[in-house]
């Protein structure tokens, strides 16, 4: 016998509840949306360009972030630094991001130029570099640059292009997975769902002020696969139960659909995201961004799988709640 966390016979009115939930997500995205030109969306040093130093104090100072960054607000070296500590509260090693990268310099009257190779802009993000080591030492402690990395705004572009590409790409894959593997009925309801799941989780971020890098589009990217794969897991049933009540009206079918995998739905999410608790609070700073956007995305993925792609398909269908000519089709396919 099965383990089930959710009774069996359980009826809840899923689809019922698609408009008005589909009326929150809507709004939810329209905030974020109208967010942007307020506040505008925070890119990281992956996207904007920039640079990234790893220190390391000696023995015996202490050091935390606060103090970090208050030794760097007292000079105009850099602006807004991103620091970050690598381990528990007592490692003395850091990582510093801040904005600014190696093919930039500025130019007169404070205009920023892109200069080609051979230029000095190197050299100064160079000079940049050992000013924050000069100043940290001062201020703070001895300590040793363990490395430093940089990423020109050019190769940011380039990142975003590609990161935007990849999107795109596992998205048409989607569409042409779904309609391979049931029909062209489900397929538009699963892209939905993803791109819901995309949009909900990026607005999240832009509400909050939080910066997209490298580690965030890895979350988004893997939130697509989460998403997918608990639409089909409905879908099929779904597909199951339109073949086996052929007669019964639509709506009924999806709701009874939803209810019978309600309980691996709860499991599944219920696990990742404990696991993803467990990243998030004790996984350090450096993967944070990525557990804070994958509890987003697990926990809005399955409110879309039922709230959203199950509903849109009863939407396309143009279901009052009588049945449907071809669903046998539909069903088999």
């Amino acid at each position: 016998m099965p383990f089930e966390i959710i009774p069996s016979g359980t009826n809840i009115d899923f689809i019922g509840r698609g408009k008005l939930c589909a009326t929150l997500s809507a709004g939810l995205i329209l905030i974020s949306l109208a967010m942007i030109p307020v506040q505008g969306i925070r890119l990281g040093v992956d996207f904007a360009g920039g640079s990234e130093m790893q220190v390391r104090f000696e023995p015996g100072v202490t050091a935390d972030e606060g103090m970090i960054r208050s030794a760097l607000a007292e000079t105009d070296v850099v602006a807004d630094p991103s620091v970050v500590r690598f381990g528990d509260v007592s490692s003395r090693e850091f990582l510093i991001k801040f904005k600014g990268g190696e093919d930039v310099v500025s130019g007169a009257g404070g205009e920023v130029e892109e200069p080609g190779e051979g230029s000095g802009s190197a050299t100064a993000s160079v000079d940049r570099v050992q000013m924050i080591e000069a100043v940290l030492s001062e201020g703070i402690g001895p300590l040793t640059v363990q490395r430093v990395d940089f990423v020109g705004p050019r190769v940011g572009a380039e990142l975003r292009s590609d990161g935007l590409w990849a999107l795109f790409w596992a998205s048409l894959a989607i569409l042409v997975y779904v309609t391979i593997r049931f029909s062209s009925r489900f397929a538009p309801g699963a892209v939905v769902a993803v791109f819901h799941d995309l949009l909900v989780t990026s607005g999240i971020f832009v509400i909050l002020g939080l910066e997209f890098d490298l580690r965030v589009l890895a979350a988004l990217l893997a939130i697509i696969g989460y998403s997918l794969n608990d639409t089909i897991i409905i879908y099929d049933r779904i597909r199951e139960n339109m073949a086996l009540r052929t007669k019964a009206a639509l709506p009924e079918v999806l709701n009874q659909s939803v209810n019978q995998t309600l309980s691996r739905t709860v499991l599944t999410s219920g696990t990742t995201l404990t696991a993803l608790f467990c990243l998030y609070f004790l996984g350090g700073e450096v993967i944070r961004p990525f557990a804070f956007a994958m509890l987003i995305g697990v926990a809005v993925g399955t409110y879309s799988s039922i709230y959203i792609a199950a509903p849109l398909l009863l939407l396309l269908e143009g279901e009052s709640g009588e049945g449907f000519a071809g669903r046998k089709d539909a069903a088999t396919s």
